[in-house]
């Protein structure tokens, strides 16, 4: 548990303040999913003082999600007179860009491809706004997503310019969520990364939950040993090896091919 709430938002509220002070820049765009991370997010923007600006893009959004993000932005814009807002329905975009390419058969992987697209799209939006305001796109990724089992898309919400929640885990967000007051439909949803037209949660595909990956994350930093874990303590160790493993082209800097000077 996390021992001062009050004191790590405030912290985080003064590194963002100090950083696009320093960056020279106007202030702050966040994607805003109507999920945990972009409204601790936001919030913490906004406390600032500096410009938030508040991006809702849907594509074949599930309701509940957009409803979420609809009501988290009107509660900021309430509370915050620095907090405004765009609605950019992406639906066209990607139904454009469905229709362009070609048919296969690999129908799975097409499946991720075109929910990591969503993503992708939604960075190339953010960053369009921030390049026409003067504004840093703010990520919403948070420690176990980011640096335990990669649960985001390379150049999709990973594709940020800071991080201000990304040494925070998930139940750590949720904490700074309630010392916030973040409206309670958000505190009690299922965590999903809102990238498909149903309503899976993040632990339908990670295949436990955010408490379990934190506790195995936690095992490898301090070298716990396997043999005193309870049987799904085991199970959930190997999925998070696994999601560790897969995803270390994400946390990783990009390879780059070192030529031999006796060659140039």
């Amino acid at each position: 548990m996390m021992k001062s709430p009050e004191k790590v938002s405030q912290h985080i509220t003064k590194w963002l303040s100090t950083y696009v002070e320093n960056a020279g820049t106007n202030g702050f765009v966040i994607g805003i999913s109507g999920g945990i991370d972009s409204a601790v997010t936001s919030t913490l923007c906004a406390k600032t003082k500096k410009k938030v600006l508040c991006i809702e893009m849907p594509i074949k959004q599930e309701s509940g999600q957009a409803s979420r993000a609809q009501n988290h932005i009107k509660w900021l814009k309430s509370n915050f007179e620095n907090v405004s807002s765009i609605t950019l329905c992406l639906d066209s975009v990607f139904d454009s860009f469905k229709q362009l390419t070609p048919e296969t058969n690999n129908i799975k992987n097409q499946s991720l491809s075109l929910a990591n697209t969503r993503a992708r799209f939604r960075m190339a939006s953010l960053y369009y706004f921030a390049g026409l305001n003067g504004y840093l796109v703010t990520g919403t990724g948070n420690k176990v997503e980011d640096f335990g089992v990669g649960f985001y898309t390379k150049y999709g919400d990973g594709g940020v310019d800071i991080s201000p929640i990304a040494d925070l885990m998930k139940t750590e967000v949720f904490q700074i969520a309630s010392h916030l007051k973040i409206i309670k439909s958000i505190q009690k949803a299922a965590p999903t990364d809102g990238l498909w037209e149903d309503d899976r949660t993040d632990e339908d595909q990670l295949g436990a939950t955010y408490t379990e990956l934190e506790w195995a994350m936690n095992a490898v930093e301090f070298g716990v040993s396997p043999n005193n874990f309870t049987e799904r303590q085991k199970i959930v160790f190997k999925i998070y090896l696994n999601h560790h493993s897969q995803n270390q082209h994400k946390m990783k800097p990009i390879p780059v091919c070192k030529i031999p000077k006796e060659f140039l």
